[in-house]
């Protein structure tokens, strides 16, 4: 049998070929035999996104944890994975699952592991769950029924939305944010945030907000070059304020002006911060991947916050959010946590924190950008996905950490950081950097400059150095 890894962010593969029920079910009986040497009596809670066949996987998951002792919650439909991460403390269960593939292509789907305080399980813990996955799985799923074990209370059925919801309404001025005026439009990607918005803010325009599985071919990230109609549709609008758009869970944002411009995640967790200290007076730790901008660090210390930069993946922002003080964990992949919610990334939960921002100012977002340029400067961050051979990808990184690449192009480095991926600074600051995808067969590449037309010139030039 296929040797199942986690990797960023959980075990993603290809439905049908290594994605199979079987392979669920060998994942899932690892997680059964980790929490019950851990203790008898587990309880955890199971959850699906809207990817095709999460009904029949997330009930594949129940029937092996239910034939191992472990009582299960699952969702009554399909849910974010924050919902599935808040039910999970919300109704004191051990672990959550998500059968989920996040933002990757239709063709993928996922089982992601969250801990009992409502974020990503550590990674030494899912090393461990790893370590037990069985070869094959010897059950028999077939002489199961699902409908068997919720009559006999072994499964509970909750609704984990209308959680979610009532959630929301005790934490957020609602009332302010529906009264403010401001006119928000929402991309659902054809994900699982589609109807906790219609609930929570009704007024909204919505888009791609009804279910099917196959995201219209398109993978349901919340980057510009996969929003082009959301921002043709708030372009041609003379009343949208403002586009939020969510991924396949709903666990990462992306954002967008009233001119239809993308609002990328390096301007959002400035905004943030800048948001949380200077107007509500929050404090403690900013914590950010590798591929941050470093302008965070500079709003940090304009503030006299502390800020610690780890590896890229949610694990490890979590890991710091347990044991100290954080006031917000972001990564540049849209994935954003703040003090006051779970220690996880939610796409929903921060796009009402901007809109709050926006109404209790009573300014618009590229003027609440502004007073952020006046501490950090201005600038723009772009990146590329280059899909290349196996090969090639490996004689690439192999460069990288050979320190083999002086310049690329005109742009001369003058020094490198390498954490996780390869990062080159050049001067006034702009940078490029190289990373291979934890989750898919790709090579990431990312660039900051003063303006857009500078940063896509960093990548072009970069792209033609490594490929040369």
């Amino acid at each position: 049998m296929s040797k199942i890894k986690f990797g960023t962010d959980g075990w993603r593969a290809i439905i049908a070929k290594d994605y199979t029920v079987h392979n669920v079910a060998r994942v899932a009986e690892a997680t059964a035999l980790w929490l019950n040497k851990k203790k008898s009596g587990s309880i955890v809670t199971v959850g699906h996104d809207c990817r095709f066949g999460g009904k029949l996987f997330a009930e594949t998951v129940c029937k092996v944890l239910c034939k191992h002792g472990v009582k299960v919650i699952l969702a009554r439909d399909f849910v974010s994975t924050p919902m599935v991460s808040l039910g999970t403390v919300k109704l004191n269960c051990d672990l959550g699952v998500v059968i989920t593939a996040s933002h990757n292509p239709p063709d993928y789907n996922g089982f992601k592991l969250k801990g009992s305080y409502g974020g990503p399980l550590i990674p030494s813990h899912v090393e461990e769950i790893e370590k037990l996955i069985p070869e094959v799985y010897q059950g028999d799923l077939d002489s199961t029924d699902i409908n068997d074990l919720i009559a006999s209370g072994q499964i509970e059925i909750v609704d984990l939305e209308d959680m979610y919801i009532k959630h929301v309404e005790a934490n957020f001025d609602l009332d302010a944010i529906k009264s403010s005026g401001i006119t928000l439009a929402y991309d659902a990607m054809y994900g699982a945030g589609q109807n906790v918005l219609r609930k929570i803010l009704p007024d909204a325009t919505f888009l791609h907000a009804d279910y099917n599985p196959s995201f219209m071919g398109q993978a349901p990230e919340p980057i510009h070059k996969n929003l082009i109609e959301f921002s043709e549709l708030i372009k041609a609008s003379d009343t949208i304020d403002c586009g939020l758009a969510t991924d396949g869970d709903a666990d990462r944002l992306g954002f967008y002006n009233s001119n239809g411009e993308f609002i990328d995640s390096h301007h959002i967790m400035l905004l943030l911060v800048h948001y949380l200290h200077k107007y509500k007076g929050m404090n403690g730790k900013v914590v950010v991947a590798f591929s941050a901008t470093p302008r965070v660090a500079k709003l940090c210390e304009h503030y006299g916050l502390e800020i610690e930069t780890v590896k890229i993946g949610f694990k490890y922002i979590c890991e710091i959010m347990l044991h100290e003080d954080v006031l917000l964990g972001g990564e540049e992949s849209g994935g954003i946590a703040i003090k006051g919610h779970i220690p996880e990334r939610d796409g929903i939960w921060m796009g009402l924190v901007l809109l709050e921002f926006m109404a209790k100012s009573g300014k618009s977002l590229d003027q609440l950008i502004e007073e952020v340029y006046k501490i950090v400067g201005p600038f723009a961050f772009e990146r590329s996905d280059l899909h290349i051979s196996e090969s090639i990808k490996q004689k690439v990184l192999e460069s990288c950490k050979a320190n083999k690449y002086g310049s690329f192009g005109k742009f001369k480095v003058t020094s490198l950081q390498d954490l996780d991926g390869y990062k080159y600074f050049f001067e006034n600051g702009d940078w490029l950097m190289i990373r291979a995808s934890g989750t898919e067969p790709v090579l990431r590449t990312y660039a900051e400059s003063s303006s857009r037309e500078s940063a896509f010139e960093i990548l072009k030039a970069g792209e033609q150095t490594l490929l040369a």
